[in-house]
């Protein structure tokens, strides 16, 4: 798991170093995500590190805390129970998130991806869970980058939420109150020179760059704004209501709702 650590680590550090060189008055920023202050993210992202952790460490204590913990995610009162489990703020969080992360970047490489984890729903593997902590990071780390009108390059690191995306092509129907389809479409997927595919061209089609998939699963985007070919009705109801995340249905946002803040 050497490099999903890493990959996590880098993502992290990343909006770090956009956070860091900001003024403190930058954490009070709402930002497009339902309005969520930079620092509440940087709590949520603290939070669920936390709990990533105790699945690893402490199983016992894990479970003691999930319940109370879960029900933020379910009933809709996230940043409220969120703010009752981590009464940190300003630099003082920044610092216990960065040391945080920072630790799992080091201890998560020497997992075994295979080992079974409790978690919100089902159990996941090792490497499942440090790949969803990537996407955490850098799907809420959008919304950072957004509001202070930054742009980010892509990286391979996001084929790590590629996967997540296509994992939960299943998961994406159950929690909207769909049958499963039979086979997923393809989908192409092109970051750089590299280009990969997955799917059955038969029951349609996803073309277009890697960003834009991850940003859609990850509901940073709408479908309707971004470069992504969609065809075929299997493929078009999918990006229409993709999930990759936990929790109950969440509805993806509108066209032009989710959109990097203009400067200057």
């Amino acid at each position: 798991m050497k490099q999903e650590a890493l990959d996590f680590l880098q993502e992290a550090r990343a909006l770090h170093r956009l956070i860091a060189a900001r003024p403190t008055t930058f954490l009070n920023e709402a930002t497009l995500f339902k309005g969520w202050t930079v620092e509440e993210i940087v709590r949520h992202l603290h939070v669920w590190n936390v709990m990533a952790d105790l699945s690893r460490t402490d199983p016992e204590a894990f479970a003691a805390q999930i319940e109370h913990v879960g029900a933020g995610i379910m009933s809709g009162t996230t940043r409220q129970v969120e703010r009752q489990v981590c009464t940190l703020h300003g630099r003082p969080l920044i610092v216990a998130w960065q040391d945080r992360y920072e630790r799992m970047g080091a201890e998560w490489a020497l997992v075994d991806p295979r080992l079974r984890l409790k978690w919100v729903g089902p159990d996941l593997s090792a490497r499942t869970s440090i790949s969803a902590s990537i996407m955490e990071v850098w799907a809420h780390g959008q919304a950072v980058f957004d509001i202070a009108g930054v742009s980010r390059s892509p990286t391979p690191r996001l084929w790590n939420i590629v996967a997540l995306g296509l994992n939960t092509f299943g998961w994406s129907h159950q929690v909207n109150g769909y049958e499963v389809p039979p086979a997923m479409p393809l989908v192409r997927l092109t970051l750089g020179q590299e280009v990969r595919e997955w799917g059955d061209q038969t029951v349609g089609r996803i073309e277009g760059p890697a960003e834009a998939f991850a940003q859609v699963v990850t509901q940073t985007r709408s479908i309707a704004d971004v470069p992504l070919t969609v065809m075929g009705d299997v493929a078009q109801r999918w990006m229409q209501m993709v999930q990759c995340f936990a929790g109950p249905r969440n509805a993806p946002p509108s066209a032009g709702t989710r959109h990097i803040a203009q400067t200057g």
